[in-house]
């Protein structure tokens, strides 16, 4: 088994992987604000 070295592995699918992950969070959250802000101003 070879040693492991801090630092060598390739992670740039793992950093997209993530980066579209962060994305979608924050356009779900956005769209959540947008339906309650809707949800507020139809109800008043």
């Amino acid at each position: 088994m070879s040693e492991h070295k801090h630092g060598e592995m390739d992670i740039s699918v793992q950093e997209k992987t993530f980066e579209g992950v962060i994305k979608m969070s924050q356009r779900a959250i956005i769209l959540i604000i947008c339906v309650l802000i809707f949800m507020a101003l139809v109800n008043a």
